[in-house]
This record gives C-alpha cells, structure tokens and sequence, in this order.
C-alpha cells in the first residue's frame, strides 16, 4: 500500500479511537453558531492528526475544520475533517467519522473516511480503485429515479438563507425513490461509492466535507459535478454526485427542469 494512503488511515483511525473512547461519555459542547456545534473531541481529533502530520510531512500545508486556514497554492495539502457529523456525536447518534486526504498539485490522490462505530474503513488512491475494508466497491447500478435512494444536507444558515437546499429536497421527495437526510456528507458519499445511496446532493460543503468522498466515489465508478454538470472542484460549494446512470436526472431536478 502507498506510504501516503497508509498515513491517511492511520490518521483517521487514531482519531476514530478517541471518537469511540468518548463516545457517550462526559465532553464539553460548544457553539459556534446557533446549531452548529464543535466539541472537545473535535478538538483531540485535531491535534492528534495534525501533530503525525508536523512530524511526518513538515513541509505539507494542513486544512482543518476547526482552525483557521490560509491556503498556499504552490503547497501540497492534507484537508482533514477530524470529526464529521459532529452534532450527530454530540447526541450520541452513531452517524459519524473522520476524513483525511492528501491533495498534490491540485489533485486528491488519497483519501480515507473512518467509521468507528461500525469499523468501516473506506479508502482510496488515485487510479487503484476504492475499497471498503479490503475488499473492493463499487456504485449501484441502479437506472431511474424512482428506483434510487438520495442523500443530501442542510447548511446551517437555513433558517436565514433561502439558499437552503430545501426547494431542492422537495423536488427530490416527488422525483426519487426516497431520500435520507443523516449528518455526514463524508460518510454519505461513501455510502454512495458502496452502492448504499445511488446519489448524492448538497450545497455550502467545505473542502474537508468532501476532499476524500470525492475520491473514493470517483474511484468506485461514480460521477461527481456541481449542480450545472461542469467538473467538481472541492473549494466550491455545491455537489452532485451519483452512480453516473442517474446523473442526468439529478441535474434536471436540481436545475428545474
């Protein structure tokens, strides 16, 4: 296994052991927004995962959810999330993990999105594929809306911001199968890449949300765009993402047609 991608996994299993030892236990919830919650498990991810990478990799740039972030485009990157689905973690709702990938010249080439829970381990190299604990995955083949189950999310201004998906999602409620709304964009396109969700929405994602889902989806056989079909660019903020056969419906709905 590549040195980088072994790095990634052992990051975001580090971080997915000190998920597990807090899990339901006594930790500080704080509030960086009304409903947009950070805690100190957050924050012990953190740290764990960027002290192996400033002694392994000192010359790399890291961007992390819960610091602030310059971005240097002459540097390669590591762009972490060392705990999505925070608010899910805080209410011991077991729809959580850590995502770590590594960006070189502008390319996602490793990722690894850490379930501990459930000991899920999704993870990939650019070119080599995307695989699930070992053994290979690859998207459902599943043709039709009506047939396929969706994902998606909220952003945390929707009280606020008429830009708020939920136009979107009620579209999707008449078009789709059905539709599950659970906290973790990173998990959500993992579940994509395995063939558990046929496609995936979402808008306001930050490069950490989505950096090694979108590698391990694009491995797995998927298709990845913003919402007008154009190539998917993980410092924007909008992403559709799907099995490929249902690709072309899922833009007609997000685009009104």
């Amino acid at each position: 296994m590549d040195d980088l991608l072994k790095f990634a996994i052992h990051c975001a299993k580090e971080s997915g052991n000190i998920q597990k030892r807090y899990y339901e236990q006594n930790f500080t919830i704080h509030h960086k927004g009304e409903i947009n919650l950070v805690t100190d498990v957050d924050y012990l991810c953190q740290e764990r995962i960027m002290g192996f990478i400033k002694e392994t990799f000192p010359d790399d740039e890291i961007i992390s959810e819960e610091k602030t972030n310059t971005y240097d485009s002459t540097k390669n990157r590591w762009i972490i999330d060392p705990l999505d689905g925070t608010t899910n973690y805080a209410h011991g709702y077991p729809f959580f993990c850590t995502s770590v990938a590594y960006e070189k010249e502008g390319d996602i080439i490793v990722g690894a999105v850490y379930n501990p829970i459930f000991d899920e381990l999704f993870y990939s190299k650019k070119g080599e594929g995307a695989y699930l604990n070992g053994n290979r995955i690859n998207v459902s083949k599943i043709k039709g809306l009506k047939n396929a189950l969706l994902s998606t999310g909220f952003p945390y201004d929707l009280v606020t911001n008429k830009n708020n998906n939920i136009n979107h999602f009620i579209k999707f409620l008449y078009a789709a199968q059905a539709i599950r709304r659970d906290g973790s964009a990173a998990l959500n396109l993992c579940y994509l890449a395995c063939g558990r969700f046929d496609g995936f929405w979402e808008l306001k994602l930050n490069p950490w949300d989505v950096a090694a889902g979108f590698l391990i989806v694009s491995e797995s056989g998927g298709k990845i765009t913003n919402f007008e079909g154009n190539p998917f660019d993980i410092y924007r903020d909008n992403i559709a993402a799907s099995n490929g056969l249902i690709h072309k419906d899922m833009l007609e709905v997000l685009n009104g047609s």
